[in-house]
């Protein structure tokens, strides 16, 4: 919800950029940059910024893709970045992935030998009492 306002409160910007000085002013070349700097700004501010914020304190959406041959084992938050963890039945490796604002700084922790869909194995069993 919160997303679909912002992007509404843009739309009312960009169109009053665009009637405030292309047709009342009749100054269109400033109007149409203007327009379309408040487009690319607001644009960018979502993507390197807004985004993991509206979804993290105000519930929006986003989705994310795990990899194909992956099972996916948590997610959690660190400040506003979203950290992703699955595992690799390939490699026994347990990967954290962050996504980060705007997905340009993505930190990455690979667990070797990470078995966790194989731990019940582990402990021995106890044969039930007679």
């Amino acid at each position: 919800m919160v997303t679909y306002l912002y992007w509404f409160l843009v739309a009312v910007l960009v169109i009053a950029a665009l009637v405030g000085i292309g047709a009342r002013a009749g100054k269109w070349k400033p109007a149409v940059i203007i327009a379309v700097i408040i487009w690319l700004v607001a644009t960018l501010a979502y993507y390197f910024w807004l985004q993991q914020v509206f979804v993290k304190r105000f519930g929006g959406t986003m989705s994310i893709t795990i990899p194909e041959e992956h099972y996916h084992l948590n997610a959690t938050w660190k400040d506003d970045n979203l950290w992703i963890e699955d595992y690799d039945p390939a490699t026994n490796e347990c990967i954290f992935r962050e996504y980060s604002r705007g997905n340009m700084l993505q930190g990455k922790v690979v667990l070797k030998n990470c078995n966790p869909l194989g731990a019940r194995g582990m402990a021995p069993l106890v044969p039930a009492a007679e």
